[in-house]
């Protein structure tokens, strides 16, 4: 059933637009975790609508890559492997430093509240899939003012891809003190008007969280690795035990 949100949303988007965002905000936040099978018949009965603008609707998360197609299987929620996110990463960092030297020079004092009171509604939260809306928000924030929308969707679409695996398993990690610490750092240097600054202080964010998320990569493979070679001694236990 189509929430009030999307049915205020109706009035100036069309129905498979408000599908997507809905499906999209699903997906982002974890309600539809990684292999959700998304049905089209189901879908159109919960929104009330013929399977057209569904049909439609996860046509576009796929361009998006949140959406991707199985063999008996259909639409399912997409997953990524690491070295697909760390290629995602590195186009962010050319995407956005690139919209950060054209764009910080052009900011207005709209600009700076406007970051100010997305980091300000961060530090309020207490929430990792807040953390994460925000933190997509400021980056795209920060690329409004170089007033170039194909380069502003190219960069919404790489933040969606690359924050719904990267964030939470980040914030969990080193909460969000540190990210915010970086942000603060950006927003200081766009007060100063400096592009080549705020371009800098963003590849240094992006690379770390890059680097980040391969460390975790090997730690997760190491202990993977530790509990495979652990499974004959439990089995040789069980046995011993089965024979004492």
């Amino acid at each position: 059933m189509p929430t009030p949100e999307s049915r205020n949303k109706s009035a100036t988007k069309g129905l498979p637009e408000v599908i997507r965002d809905q499906l999209r905000y699903e997906i982002l936040s974890g309600t539809l975790p990684v292999g959700t099978q998304l049905r089209q018949d189901a879908l159109a009965e919960r929104f009330q609508t013929s399977r057209l603008p569904v049909r439609e609707a996860l046509r576009q998360l796929e361009s998006e890559g949140l959406v991707t197609y199985l063999r008996n299987r259909g639409a399912v929620v997409a997953g990524m492997e690491v070295d697909q996110i760390c290629e995602l990463l590195d186009i962010r960092v050319a995407l956005e430093c690139y919209a950060a030297r054209i764009g910080v020079p052009n900011m207005v004092q709209h600009d700076i509240d406007q970051l100010t009171k997305i980091l300000a509604a961060y530090n309020a939260s207490e929430s990792v899939a807040e953390w994460a809306e925000y933190n997509r928000r400021f980056h795209l924030a920060l690329s409004a003012p170089a007033n170039n929308r194909r380069l502003r969707r190219l960069i919404e679409e790489f933040c969606l891809n690359t924050d719904r695996y990267t964030h939470e398993m980040m914030s969990i990690a080193t909460g969000k003190e540190g990210p915010q610490s970086d942000h603060y750092q950006i927003l200081d240097a766009c007060k100063q008007r400096d592009g080549e600054k705020v371009a800098s202080l963003l590849e240094k964010h992006i690379l770390e969280t890059k680097h980040n998320l391969l460390a975790t990569a090997r730690i997760r493979s190491v202990e993977s690795e530790r509990g495979r070679e652990a499974e004959p001694d439990l089995l040789a236990l069980k046995g011993a035990r089965l024979h004492s």
